[in-house]
């Protein structure tokens, strides 16, 4: 009988970190990992704690030649006198230990009423993953420094003397970030810039400066508009409505410790990409969380009860928090006493009660802001439930829309006259004005316009029976007489109504867009057609160039379709004795810009117009849904980049 090997697993198996071990062991638990930014913002956020709690005016970043960061505020100094129970000084046991930091005791008597500090883990973070960090406090008429390496204290502390020059108090730390701890060494830029820029505004008065000693660039905040400039310079859309704005801090509540609220800032837009930022006692939480929700939840309860009160509410719709705020962008500042954090870097707040809180100051403020500007309410009431009509829509599969049993051909199709399919044509038009000068210079026989508006859906990853819900895809299916369908379908094209569908967009970046995103669509939900040679593009001409008469030669125009054909041109005129600069070049800016004579010229007449036939080209089916996916896929941003990488200087993808 086999006897079982021994165990691996026994007392002395059990191994305990000690000091700062097991933020060198495990760093990915205390911080983020991808650079060095977090630990970083551990000092920036002290800094910022004592300005929040009214110690100081200034707050300076600067990135020094050698790699390392220095942080300096005026604030009270971290104490540096011996610790009464741990005997050794204060200033060094908030940078070795885990958990020791001086915003545990909250409320009266605390040094910090309001913090993002919370669990005394941040600096000694920041220590442990340094390969150097120095501290040097001013207070007392002193002045106190000590170096760590490593989390370990490699210079003793050292105190002098304040001296003429020395300012009177405040606190700067360097560090040397040590880069095997984090994937890239570098810090974002840009993130650093907006998290100090946003220390400013959530602190008016506070000046919140960044150096950089590598490029001799300084950048300095100070805002005394508050939450109210920073939405309104981010903005990418314009506001519906007034910027709605205020603030509500408890006292003497029952509920809530004294101090405890918010300050925010509501943009309600029809359009752009929404703004969104929240912070809690100046920490930015990137994940949102329960602050977040009381806001919701307040301008929802808030909304609604307006909407109710003036029988705004079409029969049949219901409205839900997310209609409200759709289109809702927002700057939140919370203060809450005690904050709890999902994790320790504080993406996301969890306490419970910061919902009622919120909710309960952002509520009646916007209920009595509502009943005294009515004509604003109704307008937002109006955004909220197209936005609740709109998730209604999207609920029910979507069909064609028909008239007595047949698809009503849509209303912007300019069609032709015959009845000839090989014959016929339909050019998808960029936009009205263009729409307008096709309509004008085509050959009505043969040639149908149909404007589209603005820029088509992405619909890579659309679901088939979800495509009608789209007015303009809804049109381009109707019009072609086909029903979308997949690459291994048999769909009925015997009611195709053209035989060339031709995409005509502007000869600029815009244009391209619409290109890839017509190109899209009839790869992923019209395959037939382009199997079978349905689908072109046009090319219109970028530039015209008017030459004089020289000889027997009369002046002429021609149209280039590039910045290569342009030069082409040239130099053909200067070969043939056309004096330098006699010539003169115009840029179409777009397809509007064009006279219907120009557009029938260069781009409709089949004698003299180019048009590229749509095919798969070297590629195999499967080969080309994949480039697609890389290009156009949601999830494929990191695909997409290595794409750009490799083929950024190919003018053309072949698909």
């Amino acid at each position: 009988m086999a006897t079982k090997p021994p165990s691996d697993y026994s007392e002395g198996s059990i191994r305990v970190l000690k000091g700062l071990e097991p933020v060198k062991q495990r760093p990915g638990m205390y911080t983020r990992t991808d650079n060095p930014l977090h630990v970083i913002q551990e000092v920036i956020d002290n800094a910022a704690d004592e300005a929040l709690a009214g110690h100081g005016k200034r707050i300076k970043t600067t990135l020094h030649t050698d790699g390392s960061i220095s942080i300096e505020d005026d604030g009270r100094g971290i104490p540096f006198g011996l610790h009464p129970d741990e005997k050794a000084p204060v200033i060094e046991l908030v940078y070795t230990r885990l958990h020791a930091g001086g915003k545990f005791d909250k409320g009266k008597g605390g040094a910090y009423s309001f913090s993002g500090g919370l669990h005394g883990v941040g600096v000694s973070v920041t220590n442990a993953l340094s390969k150097r960090l120095e501290v040097t406090t001013h207070r007392e008429g002193q002045v106190a420094r000590l170096a760590f390496s490593g989390g370990d204290v490699i210079e003793k502390l050292e105190l002098r003397k304040m001296q003429e020059g020395d300012r009177r108090q405040g606190t700067t730390v360097r560090a040397w970030p040590d880069a095997k701890y984090f994937e890239s060494s570098q810090l974002p830029m840009n993130e650093l810039a907006h998290l100090l820029r946003s220390k400013a505004v959530l602190m008016p008065g506070v000046t919140v400066s960044l150096v950089n000693e590598k490029t001799k660039e300084t950048q300095s905040w100070q805002y005394k508009g508050g939450l109210r400039d920073y939405l309104m310079q981010t903005l990418t859309g314009d506001p519906v409505i007034p910027l709605f704005e205020g603030e509500g801090f408890a006292q003497n509540n029952d509920n809530f410790a004294e101090g405890e609220g918010a300050q925010w800032c509501v943009a309600f837009t029809e359009d752009g990409q929404p703004v969104r930022e929240s912070y809690v006692n100046l920490i930015p939480t990137s994940a949102g969380g329960t602050h977040e929700s009381g806001l919701r939840d307040g301008l929802f309860n808030a909304v609604k009860s307006f909407v109710d009160l003036h029988s705004l509410l079409p029969k049949g719709v219901k409205l839900l928090p997310e209609d409200v705020f759709a289109r809702a962008s927002y700057v939140l500042s919370a203060k809450v006493l005690d904050p709890q954090f999902q994790g320790q870097i504080k993406e996301r707040l969890n306490s419970r009660d910061a919902v009622r809180l919120v909710s309960s100051f952002v509520r009646p403020a916007m209920e009595l802001w509502l009943n005294h500007h009515v004509e604003y309410g109704r307008k937002l009431a109006e955004l909220a439930i197209k936005a609740a009509q709109s998730r209604q829509r999207a609920g029910q599969k979507v069909e064609k829309r028909k008239g007595s049993g047949v698809a009503v051909l849509p209303g912007k199709l300019t069609d032709c006259e015959s009845k000839d399919t090989s014959h016929n044509e339909v050019f998808l038009v960029e936009g009205d004005s263009a729409g307008g000068s096709a309509k004008m210079g085509r050959d009505k026989e043969c040639q149908a316009i149909l404007p589209l508006r603005g820029k088509v859906l992405n619909t890579w990853e659309v679901e088939r029976d979800r495509l009608f819900a789209n007015t303009e895809i809804h049109d381009i299916a109707v019009a072609i007489g086909v029903d979308p369908h997949g690459p291994d379908d048999t769909p009925d094209l015997s009611g195709l109504r053209y035989g060339k569908i031709c995409i005509l967009s502007d000869a600029d970046v815009d244009g391209s867009h619409i290109q890839v995103l017509l190109l899209t669509l009839f790869f992923r939900h019209f395959p037939k057609l382009i199997e079978s040679g349905n689908v072109y593009v046009a090319r219109p001409p970028l530039f015209r160039v008017d030459a004089p008469a020289r000889g027997k030669k009369p002046a002429s125009k021609t149209y280039a379709l590039d910045e290569g054909e342009l030069t082409a041109i040239l130099d053909k005129l200067r070969k043939e004795g056309v004096r330098e600069g006699a010539w003169s070049i115009s840029r179409f800016k777009g397809l509007g810009e064009m006279s219907a004579e120009q557009l029938w010229d260069t781009t409709l007449n089949p004698d003299t117009r180019r048009l590229l036939p749509v095919h798969l080209g070297a590629m195999d089916f499967a080969a080309t849904e994949n480039l697609i996916t890389k290009l156009m896929g949601k999830g494929e941003a990191a695909a997409r980049r290595e794409l750009m990488e490799l083929h950024g200087d190919a003018v053309d993808i072949d698909i």
